[in-house]
C-alpha cells in the first residue's frame, strides 16, 4: 500500500479530511526548502504537493506564477527538486510527497530516468498538468512500474468520457479544480463543488481533494465537509512571498496550523 492510501486510510477512521498543502520547490530559495517542507509536517499537512519550476505554468495564477521564477533565479530544476525530496527523506519516511508540475522537464529527463529517480528520492505521486487521461497510458505505466501513483486534475468542465477514463487510470487522489480560470482566483460556489463532487463520486473510488480558491480557515472547513481533501497553494505561497527571511518559517506555520484547526472543526461537526 502507498504512502498516500496510507495517510486516507487512516484519517477515514478517524473521521478526519487530509490537508494537502503545496509549495514551489525552490522558494524563495533552495535552503528553504526542506525546512518548510518539515514546518508543513509539523503543523498538520498530511501529504505535501511540491511544485517543479516551471516557465510556462499555464494553469497558474500570478501568485504561483512568481514563486517559479524566484526558484528559476536560483536555478532550480527537476534534478535539484528530487534531491530536495531525498533531503526531507532522510527526517521523514511517512509523510507523502506529490510532484506537481508540466510534462516539460520529465520529458526532457526521460520516462524511465524520471521515475525510477523519483522512486528512489521518495516520491509519492505525480501530477502533470499538462497529460491528459487520453494521452497518458505510457506515462502511467512508467509510474505504476515504480509504484508511485499517477494523480490527475478534474475541473468543473470536464466531460463525463474524460472523468471515466481518470477513473481507471488515476491512483492515491483526484485532484478537482473547484472553479474556472487559473490558481488563486477568488469566486468558489461551494454548492457547485457539492453537486460536482457527488457526479464525482458516481465513478471514482479513490479520495478526491479540493484546491483553487482556498484561502481561509473559513472556507477550508466548508471543503472539507465536502472533500475528502483541501489543497491549499496560493495563499501558503502569498504568506511565502510577504514574510522576512527570519520569520518565513514561523509565518507558513501559523497559517497552516490555523487551516489544520478548521479542517478538523468541521471534521468534529
Amino acid at each position: 500500500m502507498s504512502r498516500i492510501a496510507i495517510v486516507f486510510d487512516k484519517l477515514r477512521v478517524q473521521g478526519r479530511k487530509a490537508l494537502i498543502p503545496f509549495i514551489t520547490a525552490g522558494d524563495p530559495e533552495p535552503a528553504m526548502m526542506v525546512p518548510l517542507m518539515q514546518e508543513l509536517v509539523k503543523a498538520g499537512a498530511d501529504i505535501i504537493e511540491l511544485g517543479v519550476p516551471f516557465s510556462d505554468p499555464m494553469a497558474d495564477g500570478p501568485t504561483i506564477q512568481r514563486s517559479s521564477e524566484r526558484a528559476l533565479k536560483h536555478h532550480v530544476g527537476l534534478n535539484d527538486v528530487l534531491t530536495m525530496v531525498a533531503e526531507f527523506r532522510k527526517g521523514n519516511t511517512y509523510t507523502p510527497v506529490v510532484l506537481m508540475g508540466y510534462a516539460n522537464p520529465v520529458e526532457a529527463m526521460g520516462y524511465e530516468k524520471f521515475t525510477a529517480r523519483a522512486k528512489e528520492c521518495g516520491i509519492d505521486g505525480v501530477l502533470t498538468v499538462d497529460y491528459p487521461p487520453e494521452e497518458s497510458a505510457e506515462w502511467v505505466k512508467y509510474l505504476e512500474h515504480q509504484q508511485i501513483d499517477a494523480i490527475f486534475l478534474l475541473s468543473p468542465t470536464t466531460p463525463q468520457a474524460r472523468i471515466e477514463q481518470v477513473a481507471e487510470m488515476a491512483r492515491g487522489y483526484v485532484y478537482y479544480v473547484s472553479l474556472k480560470g487559473v490558481t488563486g482566483a477568488l469566486n468558489l460556489d461551494l454548492n457547485d463543488v457539492a453537486s460536482k463532487l457527488a457526479q464525482l463520486r458516481s465513478v471514482i473510488s479513490i479520495p478526491i481533494g479540493v484546491g483553487f480558491g482556498i484561502r481561509d480557515g473559513g472556507t477550508a472547513k466548508a471543503v472539507a465537509a465536502l472533500a475528502d481533501a483541501v489543497v491549499v497553494g496560493s495563499r501558503i505561497i502569498e504568506e511565502i512571498e510577504n514574510s522576512s527571511k527570519e520569520k518565513v518559517l514561523a509565518n507558513v506555520y501559523h497559517l497552516v496550523k490555523s487551516l489544520r484547526s478548521a479542517i478538523d472543526g468541521a471534521d468534529r461537526s
